[in-house]
């Protein structure tokens, strides 16, 4: 039986920085959340809050600059820069310091031996921070490689346990222990391609950018067989029939290119590429937002349906509330790369607590004339609604399962607005 509360997706003190010149531009800053087996978590913010760069660092489109991500308990991404700037900064505030002691001028043989054992104490600190940070960097590299060879272990050992049987019951027909043989074969060849961050497999928000025009739709979703090994063409064409009639396009699409569909069918051809994988988890960065309202609906209810028949678990990135609410189990609200709220979807729309979140709920537009006209929209301005120059916000639990971005005063508040 399935464990509802299994933790799938770990994702702790995830930081993603580009440099631009000498600065950092801190796309994702310090973001910890996980997803559990089975549920629609909603990632949500406004245009460039760092919803996208967060599902792409966890899937390893970009090297992650701090932080760890955990996937079925294993480690399948750590940031490395951190530790490299640990060591730079070390080694250049040692030098500083010692530049600073050796620059003084007529000191006594007494103070001399002083600045020499101090020089000494700095360098053996350096080495040591130096030493600490090397081994984090190999460790982080270490577990990157080595997880995807223990997941084909795994798989490798699983099927020579199936076949062992196979094999016992087919003694004596020699026609289907050669075919059983040659089966074992080639699924063993395919596990040993096998990598565990194959499991989860991202939907990109604009479906033309994301469709190669030079590739049929039949290639285009069997890419993913071709690369983990699998050569049997008609195992990878009934498989990818299989998979369009699946997201409700029909075999004969199969042949056609890219540009002779509509933008509603491209995302069908883009979410067939990532369900054909068989993955345990779908990265949907924004799968609706470029497609007509109509098109919307019939999307988000395939995706519904995909989730329930094939027991996928979906990190939904979105920035359209009411879209979210009908489809997540939990949300998280992103602003300027942290997290700042994170509760069941429920809970949340009942009880938001951060001004910003409360900002979002409140421009989220009703098909009601009457409450339309008085509607009115609260503004979000952080440098007005927060003092962070004494005590510095932390990610707290106000209640259980609800969390906020707030300091000792913010937390007292919010709890007196839940009571």
């Amino acid at each position: 039986m399935e464990n509802k509360h299994e933790v799938l997706l770990k994702v702790e003190h995830l930081c993603q920085y580009f440099r631009l010149g000498r600065k950092d531009l801190k796309a994702v800053d310090d973001v910890s959340f996980e997803i559990k087996k089975g549920e629609t978590f909603g990632l949500v913010g406004e245009s460039g809050c760092g919803k996208t760069t967060t599902g792409r660092s966890i899937i390893r489109l970009y090297d992650i600059t701090s932080g760890n991500v955990y996937f079925k308990g294993q480690r399948i991404g750590a940031g490395t820069r951190s530790y490299k700037d640990a060591i730079k900064n070390a080694r250049s505030k040692a030098k500083e310091k010692i530049k600073l002691l050796r620059s003084e001028s007529g000191i006594d043989a007494t103070r001399k031996a002083e600045i020499e054992e101090e020089i000494k104490k700095i360098n053996e600190e350096t080495k040591a921070i130096v030493a600490e940070n090397r081994a984090l960097i190999k460790d982080a590299r270490f577990d990157s490689k080595s997880v995807d060879k223990q997941y084909a272990q795994t798989l490798l050992k699983s099927l020579e346990a199936e076949y062992e049987n196979k094999f016992a019951l087919a003694q004596g027909d020699e026609e289907q222990l050669k075919a059983l043989k040659k089966e074992c074969r080639n699924r063993c060849r395919v596990a040993k391609k096998s990598k565990l961050i194959t499991q989860i497999q991202m939907i990109f928000q604009d479906p033309v950018a994301s469709l190669d025009p030079r590739m049929t739709v039949r290639d285009i979703i069997a890419e993913g067989l071709v690369i983990n090994g699998i050569t049997d063409k008609d195992y990878i064409n009934e498989k990818v029939y299989e998979i369009l009639e699946m997201v409700g396009l029909v075999r004969e699409h199969a042949d056609r290119y890219p540009h002779e569909f509509s933008g509603g069918q491209k995302q069908r051809v883009g979410i067939a590429r990532a369900v054909i994988m068989q993955p345990e988890m779908i990265i949907a960065d924004e799968p609706v937002s470029a497609l007509d309202v109509s098109i919307q609906a019939q999307v988000i209810n395939l995706l519904n349906d995909l989730r329930e028949r094939l027991g996928l678990t979906i990190l939904f990135i979105a920035h359209d509330l009411s879209v979210v609410k009908y489809f997540s189990d939990r949300i998280g609200v992103m602003y300027f790369g942290k997290m700042v709220e994170l509760a069941d979807s429920d809970e949340l729309f009942k009880h938001p607590l951060h001004p910003y979140t409360r900002s979002l709920l409140s421009a989220i537009p009703l098909p009601d004339p009457v409450y339309e006209k008085q509607r009115t929209r609260i503004h979000y301005n952080p440098i007005a609604e927060h003092d962070y120059s004494v005590d510095t916000p932390s990610f707290r639990e106000i209640t259980p399962g609800h969390f906020v971005l707030c300091n000792d005063k913010e937390e007292q508040e919010y709890l007196k607005l839940i009571k």
